[in-house]
């Protein structure tokens, strides 16, 4: 398996489209084709989608709280469950420990190419908080704000 990029990815940058998640892995910037996470529990997370699956999922200019993995009903995005500790939330502490940057992509609607996924950028995983969610169970909630340059 290749190496894990933190941080761009080749010469993509913020406000590319990407037409699925087949293009998006076929280019590495984000590797996993269903999951919304890409990172490992020992390195941290490369790369996070946001494709409204997670009702607990905030989207702000300027911040993200991202839903962890788990307990989640597929069909309906909400939560059914208390989400435990798993290797792809453990991931996340990582980050929150090494403060590498994570790469941010996002679900929209352009108005010529339709539902596309847009790199939003880099951003670094700055808390999180484990408690109740809007349907009651306990979530895990990573929060990301962006890495700021003075390129």
């Amino acid at each position: 398996m290749a190496l894990r990029i933190f941080g761009h990815v080749g010469t993509y940058r913020p406000g590319d489209l990407f037409a699925g998640r087949a293009e998006m892995s076929a280019t590495r910037v984000h590797r996993p084709l269903r999951s919304g996470v890409s990172g490992a529990h020992a390195e941290g997370v490369d790369s996070i989608v946001l494709a409204d699956q997670y009702e607990d999922d905030v989207f702000a200019e300027a911040e993200i709280w991202y839903t962890g993995q788990g307990s989640r009903d597929a069909k309906t995005g909400k939560q059914i469950a208390d989400q435990i500790m798993t290797s792809r939330n453990q991931a996340f502490l990582k980050s929150l420990e090494t403060g590498l940057p994570v790469r941010v992509f996002r679900k929209i609607i352009d108005e010529v190419r339709g539902e596309v996924f847009r790199y939003e950028g880099l951003y670094r995983v700055v808390g999180e908080s484990y408690g109740p969610g809007k349907s009651g169970f306990n979530v895990w909630l990573f929060q990301l704000r962006p890495v700021v340059t003075n390129t």
